[in-house]
């Protein structure tokens, strides 16, 4: 069975307070992008990860492929050995859910492959064991976020018609340091009015609170930022807490960069 796992990008991101568990409470709009992961899965004798395209570090077992997998059986699902051919074209460490997404996309595959019967209601719920932003993927459609990322509700943006560019740095930005030096507030003009504005005032009113403590750490990120706007971009935003950074143009742009890029229609 061979499947794709789409990317996303935030479309804003405020830090909104801090629960008593430590963790803290956000505002975003997900909004799903074409870039994608591939995946094929096939019975084995055992299981296996073959990975290709760009690079994917950490140990094999700790892969959030292997994590559902491993979350279905521990569920009593009877999933049989596999291979898993991983072909990763999103990169790692960029804020565009590339993880995320192919474990959803393992966890869809399997249920549909395999019959298991699980809905997309309970699907959402064994997923948020394996990342936050996981539930966002079941559906993949745009959605406004709340909690840590995980409770969803539907969101009328559209943003078909437009080109997107991403450009990511060859940096990684450290979630705990990005978290550590934010300072969670309520913004005077919440997500869900500014996004429901017209994209020309997105510039001045939708913003990603991260930016404040991931750009003195990381200027490239900053000038990456500048670049798009200075190329005509829309609107142009760091996406999650980095390291990628997209802009959103009314016509197709190509951009001389030796990092990771990307350009598509929406």
């Amino acid at each position: 069975m061979l499947v794709k796992a789409c990317a996303k990008i935030n479309l804003g991101l405020n830090v909104v307070g801090l629960r008593e568990d430590g963790y803290h409470c956000l505002e975003t709009v997900l909004y799903p992008v074409p870039l994608a992961d591939e995946l094929r899965l096939e019975p084995a004798r055992r299981d296996e990860l073959l990975c290709s395209g760009i690079a994917v570090e950490g140990r094999e077992e700790d892969n959030l492929v292997w994590r559902a997998v491993r979350l279905l059986r521990g569920e009593g699902h009877a999933v049989p050995p596999l291979r898993i051919s991983l072909h990763k074209r999103i990169p790692s460490g960029a804020g565009l859910g590339g993880g995320s997404s192919d474990a959803v996309a393992t966890v869809k595959a399997l249920n549909e492959g395999l019959r298991l019967g699980i809905g997309e209601e309970r699907m959402r719920q064994l997923v948020c064991a394996l990342g936050a932003d996981c539930p966002f993927f079941v559906e993949a459609k745009p959605a406004f976020a709340e909690g840590i990322g995980e409770v969803l509700s539907p969101v009328s943006v559209d943003l078909g018609g437009l080109f997107l560019v991403l450009i990511k740095p060859d940096v990684s930005v450290s979630t705990r340091d990005a978290y550590s030096l934010v300072k969670p507030a309520l913004p005077e003009l919440r997500l869900k009015e500014a996004i429901c504005r017209d994209l020309s005032e997105w510039r001045h009113t939708v913003r990603n609170d991260f930016e404040e403590s991931v750009f003195p750490l990381h200027p490239e990120i900053k000038r990456i930022k500048e670049q798009l706007y200075s190329e005509g971009a829309l609107f142009a935003s760091m996406t999650g807490s980095g390291s990628a950074v997209f802009g959103l143009f009314t016509k197709p742009v190509t951009i001389d960069t030796p990092l990771f890029s990307y350009a598509s229609p929406l």
